[in-house]
């Protein structure tokens, strides 16, 4: 008789924050994760935490309740999905510049765009004065994205200051929307256009993932499915694994 399988919960969560002790605090949070059977990428900086981990229901809250009491982290932003299988290998905890590669970990997240919610973006990138840009990597638009959205064809996201340089005069007298898969990159990018000089810069709260939980079948404008970085490759509108064969780089 075959073994049953585990509910894993998968949990993805950014947060921009005063992190300078970030250092010290990396390899005792790796073994914790190791000791209670976390697994995913956590990537530190001094200007915050990005994450996706995966783990049991009680082992997700452990981590939540020991990261909060032990370094005084909470995440108001947390997106959950169930899966029956760990879909990462092993944990990482990883120490970088920017807990997103832009290339300039002097822009702030702090400072990114307005934030515009799930329930309210169809209707918000469908008006006449505002361009939405995708700023995910092409193997990521391949897959799915919002109607009408421009594509920068970027192979990384540190590619997109030379494309937004390249265009944004074309921007001018718009408003400026961005979408991402869970909102940190829209972040990022949105504080980078607002240091352009643009006022009305907006991004999707949450990223494409909260979106999909919120709309589900309702999401009007989004078509295709959404690429994730594990094993599930995609996922749909139901925020579940998608069986495809896309060969990616990361």
């Amino acid at each position: 008789m075959s073994a049953e399988k585990k509910e894993i919960i998968i949990a993805t969560f950014y947060r921009f924050f005063d992190n300078s002790k970030f250092e010290e605090i990396r390899l005792p949070l790796k073994e914790w994760c190791k000791d209670h059977d976390i697994k995913g990428i956590i990537i530190m900086a001094k200007e915050g935490v990005n994450s996706t981990i995966s783990g049991t229901r009680i082992n997700i809250d452990k981590f939540f309740e020991h990261v909060k009491n032990e370094y005084g982290f909470e995440f108001k932003n947390i997106k959950e999905s169930k899966i029956d299988y760990h879909p990462f290998g092993k944990i990482k905890v990883k120490a970088k510049q920017e807990i997103v590669t832009l290339g300039m970990p002097e822009i702030s997240g702090l400072d990114a765009g307005y934030h515009v919610k799930p329930e309210e973006w169809d209707d918000f990138i469908s008006r006449d004065d505002v361009v939405l840009i995708d700023t995910r990597n092409t193997y990521e638009v391949i897959l799915g994205s919002f109607e009408g959205a421009v594509n920068p064809e970027t192979e990384n996201f540190r590619d997109f200051p030379e494309w937004f340089e390249e265009h944004k005069e074309d921007l001018k007298g718009k408003k400026v929307a961005m979408c991402c898969t869970g909102g940190v990159r829209c972040e990022k990018s949105t504080a980078y256009v607002k240091s352009q000089g643009f006022d009305e810069v907006y991004h999707l709260d949450g990223g494409i993932i909260n979106y999909l939980m919120k709309l589900g079948e309702n999401a009007k404008t989004w078509y295709g499915d959404c690429f994730v970085f594990d094993k599930r490759i995609a996922i749909d509108k139901q925020i579940s694994q998608v069986h495809n064969t896309i060969c990616h780089n990361k």
